[in-house]
């Protein structure tokens, strides 16, 4: 039975909106009328941009990824109560925060009425979740433990959430430091540096070195300020039209891995992403090349994309996962490690997922180190140019005095 989304008018004249089922419009206006209602717009909820009408209106997805992993934690919650799954996304339809999400749930419990599985619902709607966890959800299905399932799904993006804002607020301060620090550098050259050295125009006594190279760059930042600017913005611009071509980004990647602390952290980054989805898909009953394929997928720099992927072509041949885990250069030792253990005992998953938190907590700590360390650097280094400039406008004043003295 479709879903459908209203808005009508009620005794008091107030619009009410939300979401009824019904088999056609005329039979979901009938309803609104049995309840004292006047309808205004009844429009079905069958696919994905309707479903998230206020979402696409507004140009952004009904769930942001903690609100994802919040609600499939509600959900698992429901579920392993017990609570059919229809009457769970019955009771978080009407619970949601926003009616971008309200639709969303509705559409769902619709599609499953209808006969559909979840994973099929969730599929139809792309932008809300990925092909990773509707692969994860239709295994969970597949082997009859939903709810156990949705349970290790809310704790994965939980600690995908975690990581991605520890890494956030690591680079944050030395971001703010660095563009605060440009800001304040620009002003005291193109406009400060200019005003002093107009004091000392009528002086016939030479300028002293540090002074003149300030006036100079002073005077190259006012006149070839805006050309700067402006080759800044294209060369950003062709840069991005660049990333767009894969043969141009595989190389950048590549590159960026060989870097000597970043690439340690790139790797690190995207190894415990493809070792913590592969856990969960491998736990969930997912086949292993399915799973290898998925995994890839969520790895966000392309050269050890490629690697995965040459992986999976090595597992399909006959390989042992960790041999062709170890084969491919790019990846930390650790993670061939660990799933050659898991090979040996039986315990893959399990074993996947402690090389996903090792290599957690690697980055987690590599990251605070790097930005324990910049921080005091920049503050140092704005330090130095700011009592340049200082010295450039003090040091014409001390040579007057002297000469008058």
């Amino acid at each position: 039975m479709p879903a459908y989304s209203y808005a009508a008018l009620d005794a008091d004249g107030k619009t009410r909106t939300g979401v009824l089922e019904a088999d056609a419009p005329r039979a979901a206006r009938s309803q609104l009328r049995a309840q004292n209602l006047v309808p205004l717009s009844v429009q079905v909820l069958g696919s994905e941009a309707q479903a998230s009408t206020a979402g696409v209106r507004s140009g952004r997805r009904a769930f942001t990824t903690t609100q994802r992993a919040v609600w499939t934690r509600q959900l698992a919650g429901l579920v392993s109560a017990g609570l059919p799954l229809e009457r769970a996304l019955t009771s978080l339809a009407d619970e949601a925060e926003t009616p971008a999400q309200r639709d969303v749930v509705a559409t769902l419990r619709s599609e499953v009425n209808g006969g559909s599985t979840l994973g099929a619902a969730l599929a139809q709607h792309p932008r809300e979740f990925s092909n990773i966890y509707v692969a994860v959800i239709g295994a969970g299905e597949h082997s009859g433990q939903l709810g156990l399932v949705l349970e290790r799904l809310a704790d994965e993006l939980e600690e995908q959430h975690n990581l991605q804002s520890k890494l956030l607020g690591a680079a944050l301060y030395p971001g703010v430091v660095s563009v605060v620090a440009l800001a304040i550098v620009m002003f005291l050259l193109a406009y400060v540096v200019p005003q002093v050295a107009n004091v000392f125009a009528g002086s016939k006594q030479a300028l002293p070195l540090l002074t003149r190279a300030m006036l100079g760059i002073s005077a190259a930042v006012r006149t070839y300020g805006w050309v700067a600017l402006i080759a800044i913005v294209l060369v950003a611009g062709g840069a991005r039209l660049a990333w767009a071509d894969a043969a141009f980004r595989l190389k950048v990647d590549a590159t960026w891995l060989r870097l000597p602390i970043l690439g340690r952290l790139a790797r690190s980054y995207n190894a415990a992403r493809f070792a913590s989805t592969l856990a969960m898909l491998a736990a969930a009953g997912v086949p292993i090349l399915k799973a290898l394929q998925a995994a890839a997928d969520t790895l966000s720099n392309r050269a050890m994309r490629e690697d995965a992927l040459q992986a999976l072509v090595l597992v399909r041949e006959g390989a042992p996962l960790a041999s062709a885990l170890a084969h491919e250069k790019r990846f930390p030792p650790l993670l061939a490690m660990f799933a050659r253990l898991g090979e040996q005992t039986g315990r893959l998953p399990h074993m996947l997922d402690r090389a996903a938190l090792q290599l957690r907590t690697e980055v987690q700590r590599r990251a605070l180190q790097l930005a324990t360390l910049l921080e005091p650097l920049l503050i140092v280094a704005m330090g130095v140019v700011v009592m340049l400039i200082v010295l450039a406008v003090l040091m014409p004043i001390i040579q007057l005095n002297q000469l008058v003295k």
